[in-house]
């Protein structure tokens, strides 16, 4: 079903906010931050947040991660971000169980190897890979130990241990092949069972793998351009997923959906600062 009306060209980062039992989502090309009946400009994209406090988020704009205070609309600068890359934007990103917060970056239009991803925690913001082109599906294992992430075109979606700290130790593995499928893998989240899901883009589905990387089942939605998912609602088993409207006319396009689902999310965690 249709969670909310709101059409984004780019919607992006749905983040359940458990203390306030409220969904917030971005639309990253129309550089706003929506809640249902509520939205905020920004003069840069947003794309990606972690909860800090029941009335503050930590935001990855374009430029920089940032504290917004939800009940005032203001920002304070926590750390740059490729604030001197004219080239890149924030895209996708998510708290880990450490309270560290993980945000890839992009080209803007895309462009080959531009990106990175990064881990904020303790203060430091620590570059972990470079060369990424499309970063996404950063998401976590409920026990701390892995985490997941892709770079959209290779189609394949990687695995990493992780320390006591939560930093990445060894190489990442693949975890889930899409290779020669027409599925490519967007933003992912991480039941409480530590299955993973995660949504495609451009064939209207979120698509759900077990912990050992094998398909479970699909949730399929109006829109083609899913983008990435979030469970919620009162027993966080409601799957919502953000979709974009660029480039196509459809009236679903765009829009934020919800499915109530037999699978339990996690609770998203705090970023501590």
């Amino acid at each position: 079903m249709i969670f909310d009306d709101t059409q984004c060209q780019l919607g992006e980062g749905p983040l359940w906010h458990p203390l306030r039992q409220q969904l917030f989502w971005f639309d990253i090309l129309g550089k706003r931050l929506h809640t249902k009946g509520q939205q905020w400009q920004f003069a840069d994209y947003v794309s990606a947040a972690g909860w800090t406090s029941e009335t503050t988020l930590m935001i990855a704009t374009s430029k920089a991660l940032v504290h917004f205070d939800i009940t005032t609309g203001d920002t304070d600068v926590i750390t740059a971000l490729e604030a001197d890359n004219p080239v890149t934007r924030s895209n996708d990103g998510r708290a880990d169980p450490k309270g560290g917060f993980w945000i890839g970056t992009m080209g803007i239009e895309a462009e080959a190897g531009a990106g990175a991803i990064y881990r904020y925690y303790q203060g430091e913001l620590r570059q972990l890979y470079s060369r990424i082109t499309i970063s996404n599906a950063i998401c976590f294992a409920p026990d701390g130990q892995t985490a997941y992430f892709t770079d959209t075109p290779t189609q394949q979606i990687m695995r990493v241990a992780l320390d006591a700290d939560g930093w990445p130790v060894g190489d990442p593995v693949l975890h889930i092949d899409l290779c020669g499928t027409p599925f490519r893998p967007d933003g992912a989240v991480v039941d409480a069972e530590g299955n993973l899901w995660n949504a495609q883009w451009g064939v209207g589905r979120i698509a759900g793998y077990d912990p050992q990387g094998d398909f479970i089942e699909s949730v399929n939605f109006a829109a083609k351009q899913t983008s990435c998912p979030a469970f919620g609602g009162d027993d966080l088993q409601t799957l919502f997923c953000t979709s974009a409207a660029v480039g196509l006319d459809g009236t679903e396009e765009g829009k934020t959906f919800a499915a109530q689902t037999r699978y339990t999310g996690q609770q998203e965690h705090r970023v501590i600062l």
